[in-house]
């Protein structure tokens, strides 16, 4: 990652919080809608401020989170509709494939920008295991 000094305090108060940059693509750094160069795709660089973008890795962390979360919600709904209704397995398909599908697309960005930008501000690193003696 970047190796810049400290920010001072009037940049930190111009940073956005990790909601603000997951929900609107906002740079952690600067503030400006940078953060991504297409619908889920991550720019290479911040072009205001320079961060390189490249450099953080938030790897299959959107996806798993809403995997989990989305999948419980959808399996609340489904047991729920199930215990009141009793409707058919066709129907059953017919609405919580295309639920999670749209739920997922839908939230993969907030969820990716949000990770990233929380990864940039608490200085997340990739773990490293020292084998010296």
């Amino acid at each position: 990652m970047d190796d810049l000094p400290a920010p001072d305090r009037g940049e930190r108060d111009r940073r956005p919080t990790i909601v603000q940059a997951g929900l609107k693509g906002l740079c952690p750094r600067c503030g400006e809608p940078t953060l991504f160069a297409g619908m889920l795709r991550f720019a290479d660089r911040c072009s205001a401020c320079g961060l390189d973008i490249s450099s953080f890795n938030v790897g299959d962390g959107p996806a798993a989170f809403l995997t989990l979360i989305l999948g419980t919600i959808v399996v609340i709904m489904a047991i729920t509709v199930e215990l009141m209704f009793s409707p058919p397995l066709w129907l059953h398909m017919l609405i919580w494939i295309p639920v999670t599908l749209a739920g997922t697309i839908g939230t993969l960005r907030l969820t990716k920008g949000a990770l990233l930008a929380a990864e940039f501000r608490n200085a997340a690193r990739e773990g490293k295991i020292d084998t010296r003696p």
